[in-house]
């Protein structure tokens, strides 16, 4: 499962997430993707949405089973992370 929380998500970008995520809440996306799927998502928003400001939420070989990656500016500064993943990889 993927999460990822976007910040004033602007319509064009909204109506994209929607192909392959529910919407629970305004700006919080949740869905059950692939790896390929989740990072062409990431970079056409980052492509598109240059300033919007996500926070990911993914599945990850690790001892928690997930990764947590930002891009851009989100409201909350992160004052724990457990797992650190190359977020680059999603570019």
């Amino acid at each position: 499962m993927t999460v990822i929380v976007c910040n004033n998500t602007p319509d064009c970008i909204r109506g994209h997430l929607k192909r392959w995520f529910i919407e629970p809440k305004p700006n919080v996306f949740v869905g059950t993707v692939n790896a390929k799927t989740r990072e062409t998502t990431v970079a056409y928003i980052r492509r598109n949405a240059p300033g919007l400001g996500m926070l990911i939420i993914a599945p990850e070989r690790s001892s928690q089973g997930f990764s947590i990656c930002t891009f851009g500016q989100t409201d909350r500064k992160k004052q724990f992370m457990p797992v650190v993943s190359d977020c680059r990889k999603m570019e």
